[in-house]
């Protein structure tokens, strides 16, 4: 293990240049915001590096959204070796706000030891990650692999989604790596075993014909923004509980604990700001129903009227855990939002999309491979985490290969900020997770010989 870590420290360098390249490219796959030749210039430049660490029959395949994913394979000299598919995604979240962030987003920009620079760890991090594991193993790879690597992830078409059903076999393995997740913290190894499923919605207001005078109407003329704020309240109760009729939110969360403070400081929560609802903060997050007010129309504060709004909107964003169905959700929230409207007003609500939540089986082979691998990389045990996040592919690996173990790792960590301005990843994360990787390998093989 002291010659692979060693490997892996010498890599670090080219790792670093590499994850340059690809931050400079600007793979977000909205061709409304950055051309669809950057994401097609990320697709070869994986496709490339890969082909050059065996994956001689890399190649590119059109998903149903249009995206391309990098598919390929790798066999070793063992013909009982069991097959690993490695996953991950090249195409990265718009950077939002360019005054926001500290260092130009699509520059790798190194600030107090950290990566700056948009995708760093979510997910161009990752696909590091995977070459610098894979190189430091060299021709000693000791299973069979295959390799996804999508390009419309974060923008959740489902172009694998749909492609991976259809090419069952291309895919098929004996276990699979999802690495877009990550660790507890920065060295604090863990396998993430839950995802929260999902709900989005337009919920629309109407009461009034058009705007009127509120010095003239106001009062008893209905006014369609404050029935939608009080429709929008009664989702929480006084505590902060996500308090939707019909779904539990009474769950308790039995993997690692979230401290308190820690939370308090990933998550930029402000001095004197309490945090929500009377579970702790792995229930609140992993266990139970979350709903989320994303936007609401209504006239801005700059140049708005002194009239009464006759129509206005909310997106809402709801999060559920394993075990909660996605269509009940979607119902509980529908019904629940029509109840709670006041007045009279016109309701229409409009569901933009669901995902079931997921959950991971860690009984098997792969699961106790990569737990042996995290305590000998970090030299800690491995814990069990759940995401908030929803990753709509797992659940169809699940239904494509029922047989296969499903584990989700990679280089993310709350201070990595993925989707906001700032993101960055440790470079210790990565050159920890690739031994990781290779660790993993060696063990996964040797347990199904």
């Amino acid at each position: 293990m002291d010659d692979l870590r060693q490997r892996i420290a010498d890599l670090m360098p080219a790792a670093r240049d590499e994850l340059a390249e690809l931050v400079a490219l600007r793979s977000v796959a909205d061709p409304r915001q950055y051309p669809a030749a950057e994401c097609e210039r990320t697709a070869q430049w994986v496709l490339e590096r890969f082909a050059d660490i065996g994956f001689t029959d890399a190649h590119l395949e059109e998903t149903a959204d249009g995206s391309m994913a990098v598919v390929g394979s790798r066999k070793c000299s063992d013909t009982g070796a069991p097959t690993v598919l490695l996953y991950a995604h090249y195409d990265v979240q718009p950077p939002l706000d360019d005054a926001a962030w500290h260092t130009p987003p699509f520059e790798l920009t190194e600030v107090n030891g950290r990566w700056y620079g948009r995708g760093a760890a979510d997910c161009k991090g990752n696909i590091v990650m995977h070459l610098a594991a894979l190189r430091a193993l060299g021709d000693e790879v000791p299973v069979d692999l295959r390799l996804v690597v999508e390009g419309s992830e974060e923008q959740g078409t489902g172009g694998l989604e749909a492609f991976v059903p259809e090419n069952a076999d291309l895919l098929r393995a004996d276990a699979i790596l999802v690495c877009d997740t990550g660790n507890a913290a920065v060295g604090r190894p863990a396998a993430t075993v839950s995802l929260r499923g999902m709900v989005n919605v337009v919920v629309t207001v109407e009461a009034l014909a058009s705007e009127v005078h509120s010095g003239m109407f106001g009062g008893p003329a209905p006014d369609a923004l404050a029935a939608l704020v009080a429709m929008l309240s009664s989702l929480r109760d006084a505590d902060g509980n996500t308090t939707i009729t019909g779904l539990d939110n009474t769950r308790a969360w039995s993997g690692a604990p979230y401290p308190p403070d820690q939370f308090t400081t990933d998550a930029g929560v402000l001095e004197g700001v309490s945090l929500l609802g009377d579970g702790s903060v792995s229930d609140m997050l992993w266990a139970r129903p979350a709903v989320t007010i994303l936007g609401i129309d209504c006239p801005p504060v700059v140049g708005s009227a002194a009239a009464v709004v006759p129509k206005t909107a909310a997106r809402l964003n709801l999060r559920i855990p394993p075990g909660m169905s996605p269509k009940v959700a979607q119902q509980a929230l529908i019904d629940h939002l029509n109840a709670a409207a006041p007045w009279g007003v016109h309701v229409t609500v409009d569901v933009e999309a669901t995902g079931a939540a997921f959950e991971a089986s860690t009984d098997g082979p792969a699961y106790r491979a990569m737990a042996k691998a995290m305590q000998e990389a970090y030299g800690q045990p491995m814990t069990s985490l759940g995401q908030g996040g929803s990753i709509p592919l797992c659940n169809v690996f699940e239904e494509t290969y029922p047989d296969a173990e499903l584990i989700l790792i990679g280089v993310e960590e709350p201070l990595a900020l993925i989707h906001a301005p700032n993101e960055s990843v440790d470079p210790t994360e990565i050159e920890a997770m690739a031994l990781t990787e290779a660790l993993f390998l060696r063990h996964y093989a040797s347990m199904r010989s």
